[in-house]
């Protein structure tokens, strides 16, 4: 071990020893297995800081619960079917600039490099070769044997057995639905598709048709039910508006929501240009209520959004709220209005228990929002819509629909509408533009013939709704959002006409897209190792009916295959050893769509025992406060970071800088940081390495092993939960500071028991940093060692306040000589009045029984003898210790409530270390009898923070 820490060689070290040693290439044992996979990357492009954090979290769960003791299988493959590799090799062929540019400087892809990936095929190498090194770079416990790519034969045969058992099962259907679509391509679009919007989903609008004598003005909402309170409508004079025939009726739409239209399975004909300012002071036709309201002008009407026309319910929306309150008094005669707006009444339809009559006014009026232009009137309208869908109750004003929940009515008045031919659907992006890899901006297509995963299926929800129930879900407030994404998902387009991937089987014009093979791959994982023994052509569906669900017999399976019968006897005996999985890791965008599908296509296939266990998410990762783009920058891949600054200091700053769905934020100062902490890490055990034995046991060193046990059961109940970021704050830097308290009070005795622990502890997050020193110390590989485990018996509480009571002494004697900037002659602490510490050990107890408040202590208090003589100064110091008592670690309440602990005492035993510390002698008196007390100080101290008189 050298003195000075240098990152890339000891990694580099530890990668090549357990390379070397296979340690991370698991075979069925005795052993409790653990299977966790996370999400294969997209071969279009390298890994970047956002693959770095939900990998990285992959990486210290497998390799906590391999020191756990448990036997882990971490397996990781690539993907690349569909057709964003064919659009950039034609991009590259062409020499786009654009790409060239983007993979030069954002990917680091050199340019002579680049010259040579030119086709799907190079470019799949030539990124899974880098991914898979990336990977390594960083110290992932991954067992390669595994890999795989989802172009490779043997993994077509794999997704042809899945389609025809879904298809046999009526699980993929024909029909008409609304898809993203790319009109140059000539295909429907999936997420790995698109370069621009790829956070776009497709929105189910309803189409209100207000009549116009012959003519249909149709209006888009979300939210059908508001057609009960519509004043107005809103028409922007400045818009190109046409007259179209949709079927067999005539509609007056923006001339882009006519192009929108021609995608649709209606039958759409120009008709003419319409002025969108005849139509303004017109009155229309609600066709709900039979009310005739007015066409008012509007500049806000966008005509890219829904039909450009739009109704106005001002009592329920704040834009239509202010955008009336605008107009008051504007001349509109140049429109033939000569009414005065004003006198329009708003119409309420639901009521919310945190508003009354009007939501929108009194949302507008909360916030203050001073007209539509006003950033708030954005954060108005969220407000009413959240609190009108979640705790809203139509009003009689809605006829039959009254008393119901906002948050249900949607579907049923939708279909209601449509029924009595008053209502149609639109479908929208949920943001505009949506481009394709293409270049080609992309529409939504109703597509006739196109074959679908029919996950509308009911009976197919409940399967998924039951699995749910039956795995953990982390953080668990996101079960909610998994189940609601159940309900709403809607048939899913399963096949395309182009790019790379696996043909229908029994529609071979079709290729299975991208998100279709992406579903049980986890089960491929665990043969995987095995085929290089076994052909592509081999894999027919005997072998999968036999190694997958246990059909069949495996002589049967040998007879049709021409396979090794031991050979598919074993494969099926490690799939019934690993299966299921037991924690699927991934970024929350996943959650609507690829985790949705890993969910229904286990529930479809397999039986009940081998359905996934548990999902853990984690959000993105930005980059100095900017959102990452692996198209448009800035971007920060996997590689550079830890050719920067090493594998451990990459690791350690994306696990502690976001828990869970938060985000996490690349900033390169809080890097530099991280890495002089990691260098300290280094230099503290080189110290302790070679320092000499420091004899017995001391009061510091029983704290500092006290701390560490509870170190040891913050860090593995965080775990537990993959809080990763808890984890290292309690693994690394709390404990970090502990030691330096612990070396500052001249601790020594413990310091190799205390680095033994600390390196098992810290290993699943910086594993080659605690490779080397564990070598130093004569151990073996700490991936296989035990992580550490809280000892109660080394729980010391009277040690823990001593240490606890010295340090808050010295801290508020630091703060009260930095104020008074003079040097202190004479210190003199007071420790708290007996009294005192009866009042908190009270207060305590109660907060414990989850019972405390001012009353309840003070009776507690008051029906205590002891206590009445001090009936005059209880209140006020009850009320301190309940405010107080609210910020105050558990451990240190437990500490207080069970030890009888001499705080005179303990502070004496300290009194040379704070008399060193701030230059002066100490004396140390009771509040109870103090022999020198000039000016009443005594009276201030309080349990845990003497007061302190200086002269």
């Amino acid at each position: 071990m050298k003195e000075r820490y240098n990152p890339h060689e000891i990694e580099e070290k530890w990668q090549r020893k357990w390379q070397e040693t296979r340690i991370f290439q698991p075979e069925p044992d005795e052993r409790e297995k653990f299977f966790i996979t996370i999400p294969y990357p997209y071969l279009n492009g390298n890994l970047h800081a956002g693959h770095t954090r939900t990998f990285t979290i992959g990486d210290v769960i497998a390799r906590y619960k391999r020191m756990l003791g448990c036997n882990v299988l971490f397996p990781m493959g690539f993907h690349a079917t569909g057709t964003p590799i064919v659009g950039l090799a034609e991009q590259i062929q062409k020499k786009d600039p654009e790409t060239i540019r983007v993979y030069n400087q954002l990917h680091g892809i050199p340019l002579d490099i680049l010259k040579t990936i030119q086709t799907p095929e190079q470019i799949v190498e030539y990124f899974s070769k880098e991914a898979e090194a990336a990977m390594k770079s960083i110290g992932f416990s991954i067992d390669w044997r595994r890999r795989f790519t989802t172009t490779d034969p043997h993994y077509q045969k794999f997704i042809t057995w899945q389609f025809n058992l879904l298809h046999a099962k009526d699980k993929v259907v024909k029909g008409a639905h609304p898809v993203r679509w790319c009109p140059n391509d000539q295909n429907p679009v999936e997420d790995h598709d698109i370069l621009r919007g790829e956070d776009a989903t497709i929105i189910e609008y309803t189409l209100i048709k207000f009549k116009l004598n012959d003519d249909i003005l149709p209006c888009a909402t979300l939210r059908p039910e508001t057609v009960f309170g519509v004043t107005n409508l809103w028409v922007n004079p400045k818009n190109h508006h046409v007259r179209i025939k949709v079927n067999d009726e005539t509609w007056v739409v923006s001339k882009e929501a006519y192009e929108k239209l021609k995608f649709t399975d209606k039958k759409v004909e120009f008709l003419e240009d319409a002025d969108a300012g005849e139509l303004i002071g017109k009155k229309v036709k609600n066709p709900v209520t039979d009310s005739l309201v007015p066409i008012l002008p509007a500049s806000f009407v966008s005509p890219a959004n829904g039909s450009g026309i739009v109704m106005s319910v001002p009592a329920h929306a704040p834009y239509d709220y202010l955008a009336l309150r605008d107009l008051k008094g504007a001349d509109l005669t140049e429109y033939g209005i000569t009414e005065d707006v004003s006198t329009i009444q708003l119409i309420s339809l639901i009521k919310v228990p945190e508003y009354g009559k009007y939501p929108a006014v009194d949302a507008v009026n909360e916030l203050k929002v001073k007209d539509q232009n006003d950033p708030k009137a954005e954060e108005a309208t969220k407000f009413v819509y959240r609190r009108e869908f979640h705790g809203g109750v139509l009003t009689e004003t809605t006829g039959k629909y009254a008393g119901m929940a906002v948050s249900k009515i949607k579907d049923v008045l939708t279909h209601d509408l449509i029924s009595e031919g008053v209502a149609d659907v639109f479908y929208e992006f949920s943001e505009q533009p949506v481009i394709c890899r293409c270049g080609a901006t992309c529409v939504i297509k109703m597509v006739e013939n196109q074959w679908f995963l029919n996950y509308s299926d009911p009976a197919w929800k409940a399967l998924v709704y039951k699995c749910l129930e039956m795995m953990q879900i982390i953080p668990p407030e996101l079960r909610v959002d998994f189940e609601n994404k159940v309900d709403w998902l809607k048939d899913k387009a399963c096949a395309r006409r182009k790019g790379l991937g696996t043909r229908l089987p029994w529609d071979p014009e079709w290729m299975i897209e991208s998100l279709g093979d992406s579903t049980i791959y986890m089960s491929y994982y665990i043969l995987a190792k095995y085929l290089d023994k076994i052909k592509p052509e081999q894999l027919k569906e005997d072998f999968f009916d036999y190694y997958l669900l246990g059909k069949g017999a495996p002589e049967a399976a040998a007879s049709k295959t021409g396979m090794d019968i031991d050979l598919i006897k074993r494969t099926r005996k490690d799939f019934e050893y690993w299966y299921p999985v037991d924690l699927r890791s991934s970024g929350k965008d996943l959650i609507p769509n690829h985790l949705l599908f890993f969910l229904f296509h286990h529930v479809a296939i397999f039986p009940e025992k081998y359905w996934p266990r548990a999902i853990a998410i984690n959000g993105f990762v930005s980059l100095e406060g900017q959102k990452m783009s692996k198209s448009k920058g800035p971007l920060l891949t996997l590689k550079s970071a830890v050719k920067e600054y090493g594998a451990d200091i990459t690791r350690l700053y994306i696990l502690s800088t976001a828990e869970h769905v938060q985000d996490a934020d690349w900033r390169k100062a809080d890097v530099d940081a991280t890495r002089k902490q990691v260098e300290r890490f280094y230099k503290i055990a080189y110290d302790i390495i070679r320092s000499e034995n420091a004899g017995g046991l001391k009061l510091i060193d029983r704290w500092m092993l006290s701390k560490l046990q509870y170190r040891i059961q913050e860090a593995t109940e965080a775990l537990d939960k993959i809080q990763t970021r808890r984890a290292v704050q309690n693994a690394f830097y709390l404990l970090m500071n502990d030691i330096k308290w612990y070396e500052r009070r001249g601790g020594g005795a413990a310091r190799r028991q205390i680095l033994g622990t600390w390196v098992r502890l810290m290993a699943p997050f910086t594993p080659h940093i605690c490779e080397e020193i564990e070598e130093e110390m004569g151990g073996n590989f700490i991936s296989l060692a035990e992580f550490p485990k809280a000892d109660p018996a080394l729980i010391d509480r009277s040690a823990e306040l001593a240490e606890e009571i010295t340090s808050n002494t010295l801290r508020d004697m630091e703060e009260i000589i930095r104020l008074i900037k003079i040097k202190p002659k004479r210190i003199i602490l007071y420790t708290s009045a007996s009294w005192k510490k009866m009042v908190l050990r009270k207060a305590i107890k109660l907060k414990k029984e989850n019972n405390l408040d001012m009353k309840t202590l003070m009776n507690a208090l008051m029906s205590d003898p002891a206590m009445r003589g001090q009936a005059k100064e209880i209140p006020k110091f009850a009320q301190k210790v309940i405010t107080d008592i609210q910020g105050m670690e558990p451990e240190l309440m437990n500490s207080l409530l069970e030890v009888e602990f001499d705080e005179t005492s303990a502070l004496n035993e300290a009194r040379d270390f704070l008399s060193q510390a701030v230059g002066c002698s100490i004396e140390i008196y009771s509040a109870d009898a103090p022999e020198y007390d000039p000016q009443g100080k005594s009276r201030f101290a309080s349990p845990m923070r003497p007061a302190i008189y200086i002269e």
